[in-house]
Formats: C-alpha cells, structure tokens, sequence
C-alpha cells in the first residue's frame, strides 16, 4: 500500500490524496466507533450466551468477514469449545487444543493469518464439508484475560473488503479480543457469584426445614413426654402436626394393644385442639387404604372424593386434599395418620410430605413406647398381686394354727363358757382372714389405704400373746411381754399385729430345737412408738445380713418363703416408720418404730377415728363413725 502510494505520487492529482485520507478517516472513525459499540454492547449484558453472540456479530462486521467462530477453552477436557454464527443461530462443536488453526493458536497463544487456507496444512478442511461453509482466508487471535491467561480463541473467516486479513486487523482482533476476554471473565464470575448465591439460598431453605423439622420433633417429644394417657399422646400429634402441615384436619387410627380393636381419633377443630375418638373398620377410608399399601399417600380429585367419606363428616369443611402415611408396628403397620385440606393451597407440598413422614416415624416409636410401658404395667401389677397373694398365704399360717389350736380345745371341752369362749378366738382369726382378703381386693384395685385408729396397746399385746402362746406351744421357747399399762398409741392393728407375728415365727424358727426366751417389749421413744422383739438365738447369718428385708430372701430354713421380714417391711413403709436389726451370736433384735404424728396424708380412718371405747364382744353389733 505504502508502495503504491509512492509510484503514483508525482502524477497523482490532490484530490486523490483527500480522497484516499478521507477514505483512511472514515475507516478509522468507523473502527473507533465500532470498538466503542462493542464496549458498550460488552457492558451491557453479563448473560454468557448473550455475550458470546453479541462478540461474535460484532467481530464480523467490525473486520468485514463472512464469518467469526469464538472457542472457549475447557481446562478440564483440554477442549475448545466453538460458538459459530450460521445465519441468525449459533452453533457449538469441540476441537482438541493443538489441532486446528483455533487448536493451535491455544496451544501456543499467538495469532495466526491466513490468505489461503487450503494452502496451510495447519488448516482442517473437514469443518468445511460438515458445515457447508467454503473457506478461503482466516485470522485466528487468542482471548486472553487480564491475567495473560488464555481463556479461548476467536476467528474471523473469508474477507469480504479484500483477498486477505491485513496486520491492521490482527492489530484490531488483539484489541478486540483484549476486551471481549474481560467480558467474558466478568461475565463467568457474575454468573459463578449467582450460582454460589443459589447455592448458599438452596442450602439456606434447606436448614430451614431441618430447624422446622427439628423444632417439630421437640414440640413432639415435649407434648408426647407430658402426656399421661395415649389419648393425650394422640391429641398432641393431631394438633402439632395440622399447624406443621398447615391443615384444616388431622385424623389417626391406631390398634389397641389390648382389645385388638382399630381406633380413630379425629382432630375436629384444631384451635380448640378437640378430639374424637371413636371405632373404626379395617381397610377403610383413607387411612385405612394407607395401612394396606404401606406407604405415603396423597389424595386429590376424584381419587380422594371416592374415599373420603368417612372422614368429611367429622368436619365442618369440605376436604379437597388429603395426605396419609402409616406407621409400623413390630411385625406390621400399627396405625395410619393424616392431614386434610391444605390451608390457601389446592394440595400438599413435597415439604408437607416429609414433615408427615417425620411424624408418622416418631409416632410409630412414641406409640409403641407407651403400649409397651402399658403392658409393662400391667405385668408389674399381676407380679405385685402374686407378691401379695405370697405374702398372704405366707400369713395364712397364724390365724389357721390358732384355729387349729381352739378348735381342739373346743372338741375336749364340755363346759358351755369355755366353748364361748373358744368360739369367739376362733371367729377373731376368721375376721383376721377377710381382713387380709379385703387387702388383696383393695391392692387390685389400687387402694393403698391403711386403717389407722386409736389403740390400748395393753389390751392390743393381751390378745397378740394369747394367739402367739398357741404358736409357739410345744416348743422350748419361753415368751415375755414388757407394755406400759397406760399406753396409748394408734396404728392399724390387724397389719402391726401381722408384723409381730412375722418377727416372732421368724425368732421361732432361728432357734429351732435349741429353745431359747423371746422378749417383746412396747415403749414411747419420743413421739415414736418402739416394738422390740428380741431373741436368743445364733443371730443373722452374714450372708443374707444385706438383704434381710427383701422378698423371697431366706436362710435355707425348712418350709421358709422369705417374706415374712419383706412383710414387716412394708407395714413399717405404710405407718411411714422404720425396721432395724441388730445382730449378735447371743441373739437378733428387730426393732418397728411407728411415728405417732397426726399428720399422715397416706392414712385413712375406718373406725372410731379418735377416742373410741374398748372394741365391742364379738357378736355385738359394730358402731362405725362417718
């Protein structure tokens, strides 16, 4: 160009020069103009697709090619990946860095001219034939960022002003590519920073679930924890899970452990928290339909219509979605729960179904805890009534042996007055039965009750010695009875009479053939009435010294049960007193302190609560006061 310039010089008129320089001027305002366009157009999008057509429109018009294709560069794959304009589309293909002009220029970040294309083996034709496109001249620039780093390729195909791409327009795609690069550097980094920021969202909404999922399973644990019966337990459910789920209804079938019998509980008005409890079938309405199949449900249309009856009449609304889910027993579904009409909403939500999920797996475990602390108790109780029924056969043995002993007495006797008199012992031990009857009945049915009442202890120890002279007649046991004459006390007589019975047989026993003396003594110590009961026999055998007091726990004794001493215990429990032993070689003595305070909330008076007259003859009919 220089050249022509010179050989044309000296007859070139002047207004070819102007010409030529007006020409040159205008190119470059257009250039300028151009690359203020691209940066503008640059700056005004960050969506990468839009930008990378938006690069490559402008790169064609601005160096007047047929075509422009911009590569990125895919650092994982070692690829160049092409965006090419055909028409009014842009395609994508791939191409290995190092192979090809585009390859090539990558590899080695330096531009690349071409005037014919078919020329340079560097050239692959194949691109060619698959697009259709003929190629003659090519320019090929690399996209390199602020850093210097290669971030792709972008070329320009066949000249339209020209045979060839001048060193000016490889000069303009350095300045061109220089800021397309940054843009597409801006514009991966606004749309990594919009990906981290749904990320983080995403991850945001998800703990927010886990805190409500969480705080449901501790309002749960809370309400279910503080419930006493399976009712409150249900109701709790009911009105946790309808406010977690936004539901107008919540319903709950579950089977009774002990009667086998499905039950339903329907939350009526989940502000009022009431709840309903009534029978229902098998295999019917929704969450009967969810026991059978097993799994979460949700209903809506004519699928929920077909099946809602059941339950729609227990509601003021209409039901238009539901949602159930079971939950298992040890061997098979236990029960079912659901929710109905979504508050504001046609249906549940995938958040609802995992929150209903949750719940119906915490009322699986919290259901079957409570049946099984239930069956527990159950069990406890029919153990406890066998302790009992133990404890008092074990006493049977008193009153059938002074009974034994009377009515031998009465079959030698012939005098009327002594038969009386014999007859009314013996009705005595028969009262002391029932008594211990009574008792069983009223353990059955949870009455601990003891009858508490105002006692001569003279009088109370004159009839205990009688009966336990009968005992131990026979034998070479020697007994003394030391009572204060005036002394008052109260105490239920018939079970502290029990108590002194045990400790005697039990002294009876540890003596055995030896013989030996048994003191019983009754004295005021303070406000606590003191009964001793001492022997002279070989004392308590270290083995079972710890364990004395317990059930079943005896010293191999013939005959011995273990429950005569786990007897006296409990007797002294339910006065709110107090057994101890104390043992030697030379003897044991058991000592049973009975508070005389008059407050004892766990004690209820039967008859003549406070200063009653000598109890009446048997016979005579008993006055009961109110």
């Amino acid at each position: 160009m220089h050249g022509v310039s010179q050989g044309r010089s000296s007859r070139q008129p002047r207004s070819g020069k102007r010409s030529d320089l007006e020409a040159a001027l205008a190119r470059e305002q257009r250039v300028s103009r151009a690359l203020r366009e691209v940066g503008e157009a640059l700056g005004s999008t960050l969506d990468l697709d839009d930008l990378l057509e938006l690069i490559l429109a402008k790169t064609s018009d601005l160096l007047e090619a047929e075509r422009a294709t911009l590569y990125l560069l895919d650092p994982g794959k070692n690829e160049l990946i092409s965006r090419l304009v055909v028409g009014e589309k842009v395609k994508s293909v791939r191409t290995k860095v190092g192979h090809g002009v585009a390859g090539i220029v990558a590899q080695t970040g330096y531009a690349i001219r071409i005037k014919d294309v078919y020329r340079d083996p560097r050239f692959e034709p194949q691109w060619d034939t698959l697009s259709g496109f003929k190629t003659t001249s090519m320019l090929a620039a690399p996209l390199k960022n602020h850093l210097g780093r290669t971030i792709g390729v972008v070329q320009v195909l066949n000249k339209t002003a020209g045979s060839e791409f001048t060193a000016e327009d490889e000069a303009l795609m350095a300045a061109l590519s220089t800021q397309a690069a940054v843009a597409i550097d801006n514009s991966r980094l606004f749309l990594s920073l919009i990906q981290k920021n749904k990320q983080l969202l995403d991850t945001t909404d998800q703990l927010e679930r886990k805190l409500r999922d969480l705080e449901l399973l501790f309002d749960l644990e809370r309400a279910t924890a503080r419930a006493a019966t399976l009712d409150e337990l249900i109701q709790a459910v009911l009105s946790k899970v309808s406010g977690a789920c936004e539901a107008r209804g919540a319903a709950l079938v579950v089977l009774d452990d002990e009667s086998g019998e499905l039950v339903q509980y329907v939350l009526v008005n989940d502000a009022a928290a009431r709840v309903q409890r009534t029978t229902a079938k098998p295999r019917e309405g929704l969450l009967g339909h969810a026991m059978d199949d097993g799994r979460l449900l949700r209903f809506d249309g004519a699928e929920l219509r077909a099946r809602v009856g059941e339950v729609e009449a227990h509601y003021p609304f209409a039901v238009e979605s539901a949602m159930v889910a079971p939950f298992d027993g040890e061997s098979a579904a236990l029960g079912a729960i659901g929710v109905f009409s979504k508050r504001d909403q046609d249906s549940f939500s995938d958040e609802d179904v995992s929150l209903l999920r949750l719940v119906a797996a915490n009322v699986s475990t919290a259901v079957r805890l409570y049946q099984a602390g239930a069956a527990r108790h159950r069990t406890e109780r029919l153990t406890a009534i066998g302790h009992l029924l133990s404890q008092v056969i074990h006493d049977f043995k008193t009153p059938m042996t002074v009974i034994s002993g009377y009515v031998q007495l009465m079959a030698g006797a012939e005098e009327q007055e002594h038969r009386q008199e014999y007859a009314e012992e013996i009705l005595k031990q028969f009262e002391l039965v029932a008594s211990m009857q009574r008792e069983v009945l009223a353990f059955a049915r949870g009455e601990t009750a003891i009858f508490v009442r105002r006692v001569y202890v003279r009088k109370f120890f004159a009839d205990v010695r009688r009966e336990l002279e009968r005992e131990v007649d026979g034998r070479a046991i020697e007994l003394d009875m030391i009572v204060d004459s005036k002394l008052v006390a109260r105490f239920d007589e018939a079970r502290v009479a029990r108590a002194v019975h045990n400790l005697v047989r039990n002294a009876t026993e540890a003596m055995a053939e030896r013989g030996g003396r048994i003191t019983i003594s009754a004295a005021m110590d303070g406000r606590d009435l003191v009964i001793t009961v001492r022997d002279t026999g070989p004392g308590i055998p270290d083995a079972i010294a710890g364990r004395l007091f317990r059930s079943f726990v005896t010293a191999n004794k013939e005959g011995g049960t273990g429950l005569g001493l786990a007897i006296v215990k409990k007797i002294a429990d339910e006065h709110r007193g107090s057994v101890e032993v104390h043992s030697s070689p030379q003897g044991a003595t058991f000592s049973l302190r009975l508070p005389q305070r008059m407050e004892q909330p766990d004690v209820r008076p039967s008859v003549a609560p406070f200063d009653a007259p000598p109890k009446a003859p048997a016979g005579a009919p008993e006055t009961k006061t109110p």
